[in-house]
């Protein structure tokens, strides 16, 4: 007959403590690798649009791509891809053009951060705020705070 492993309350509550810890570091990890994923697929949207079929024009974005592509995607895949949100993937290619430093920025900020950091007109200002989001741990709401502060033409 096997004897039942009797374990302290100290133990016990030390060994959930652990579980807990691993699977709040394991969901952390799954929505840092969503979003980074989340990211990028917009980004190559963008890059797919703007490239192919605006030829690189800035323009309006093509007065019908965007509503017919949309109307297309919507039914299947959700408000994630209205127009307005296509019109961001193309912005987030034309702002941050190069595929490695959105790698590495989707790593640390989530689309919300990028969608605020796009208001920002000047590249040197999207450039600072995205360093300060990462290194100060900004999340959206303060980030807008201090765009909305002109933190960046206050401290340039």
């Amino acid at each position: 007959m096997k004897r039942k492993k009797v374990i302290s309350k100290e133990s016990d509550k030390a060994f959930l403590n652990e579980i807990r810890g691993m699977i709040e570091i394991a969901r952390e990890r799954v929505a840092v690798a969503v979003n980074a994923e989340l990211t990028m697929l917009y980004w190559h949207i963008g890059y797919r649009i703007r490239k192919e079929i605006l030829g690189n024009k800035r323009a309006e974005y093509g007065e019908e791509i965007l509503p017919t592509l949309s109307a297309k995607l919507m039914p299947v895949y959700g408000s994630g891809f209205s127009e307005r949100n296509l019109a961001r993937m193309i912005k987030i290619n034309e702002c941050f053009g190069d595929k490695k430093i959105v790698v590495t920025l989707s790593r640390q900020l989530n689309w919300s951060h990028f969608i605020e950091i796009l208001s920002v007109k000047d590249p040197l200002a999207r450039e600072f705020y995205a360093e300060m989001c990462i290194v100060e741990g900004w999340n959206v709401r303060t980030l807008r705070a201090k765009i909305g502060s002109m933190l960046f033409e206050r401290t340039a």
